[in-house]
């Protein structure tokens, strides 16, 4: 098998990660992470002038075409970089939707915006005792006339303080936990009755807490079957995972790379402490674990087009508990070694580890995919 870049997939590499490594030089991060929309405005426009926000469409949709590994690339960057813009959330998340459950038209019209920038887009399935399961949806969606009317609460909601639109799960029938009967609208947060709080996450990065108040939407809002929504947001949910993979391996990357260079550094008795035996050997633990992971993110990107559900199911949760684990173990370990300093916020890799921990959590935690594999067994 070919692990090699095409030239199209080395530009966008290079691309991307000229664009996000000027950007996002720790000293410059931290104003980013400190101004009121918590991401900067004008790297929003860069990406979407490269293309990177029409990536992952097809061109008959308005898109680049570009696929898991495209996806990929990018998220590794955004990783290594520890960049804010909500790109996952926007193009992978809500577009993702649009992209298993849009009809042709409603692709056209919104894509188009997508890919411009006009429009960030945040995915709000998360309920207060829904906890990784997508159909745990108590949120209500009734007829009304040709719309809807929307009744519920949604948390967690990454990226949705700063949303242009949200993509929401609603249940048109049966009860909670039953995977028909979901359907997913595109809610507007100007609406009458849309109540959304921001605040900011463990690893500084915006979110909020949705209600919706008898929330009044018209038939163009329904994307897809108004029955059937489970079925696109497990694939999404899926999709999702191939792409945190390969963000965690951007994070990683880096904690073994300060984490190495500090060792080196640092000295202690008069020599460095990389000198010392028993730190030589975490850090080859901290490389192996790094292999491992990079390994995974790339079976995972190779699996997120697979057609049968079931098998991207397994592949995704074997990848999720590999990410999960060794992000645990490198992340620990770089904070050990770096000593005091490492639990600063002063110095970066403590920033990388908080981004780990929230990877690790994002579609269920290496310890949830663990026992559901176990499970099948």
């Amino acid at each position: 098998m070919d692990f090699d870049f095409s030239d199209e997939q080395t530009l966008i590499a290079e691309s991307v990660g000229r664009l996000l490594g000027d950007a996002y030089a720790f000293e410059k991060r931290k104003v980013i992470l400190a101004s009121s929309q918590g991401y900067s405005e004008e790297v929003w426009a860069q990406l979407a002038e490269l293309g990177l926000l029409a990536l992952p469409f097809s061109e008959e949709d308005g898109g680049i075409g570009g696929g898991p590994v495209e996806t990929m690339i990018v998220m590794e960057t955004i990783g290594r970089t520890l960049a804010l813009e909500p790109w996952f959330e926007t193009a992978v998340l809500g577009g993702g939707v649009l992209r298993n459950a849009g009809s042709p038209e409603q692709r056209g019209e919104l894509i188009e915006e997508v890919a411009a920038g006009a429009m960030k887009l945040a995915l709000a399935t998360t309920e207060r005792h829904s906890r990784y399961d997508l159909a745990q949806v108590e949120t209500r969606a009734v007829r009304d006339g040709e719309g809807w009317r929307l009744s519920g609460a949604k948390g967690v909601v990454a990226r949705g303080d700063v949303a242009d639109r949200f993509v929401v799960s609603a249940r048109t029938a049966g009860g909670s936990g039953d995977e028909a009967g979901i359907g997913l609208f595109l809610v507007d947060p100007s609406a009458a009755g849309v109540t959304r709080r921001g605040y900011r996450m463990q690893d500084g990065r915006g979110a909020c807490e949705l209600s919706l108040e008898n929330v009044a939407v018209g038939p163009q809002a329904l994307l897809g079957d108004p029955e059937a929504g489970h079925v696109a947001l497990a694939r999404v949910a899926d999709e999702a995972i191939a792409a945190l993979a390969a963000e965690a391996v951007g994070v990683m990357e880096t904690m073994q790379a300060l984490t190495l260079a500090y060792i080196k550094e640092r000295k202690q008795f008069g020599r460095a402490i990389g000198d010392f035996q028993v730190l030589q050997h975490r850090a080859a633990e901290m490389f192996v674990a790094l292999e491992q992971a990079r390994s995974m993110a790339i079976y995972a990107a190779s699996m997120a087009d697979e057609a049968d559900a079931t098998e991207l199911r397994r592949a995704m949760a074997m990848t999720k508990v590999m990410i999960g684990q060794s992000g645990r173990l490198i992340g620990e370990s770089a904070i050990q070694m770096h000593g005091g300093v490492g639990m600063t916020a002063e110095y970066a890799i403590g920033h990388y580890f908080k981004r780990m921990t929230m990877i690790d959590i994002a579609f269920g935690d290496a310890g949830y995919h663990l026992q559901n594999l176990a499970e099948e067994r």
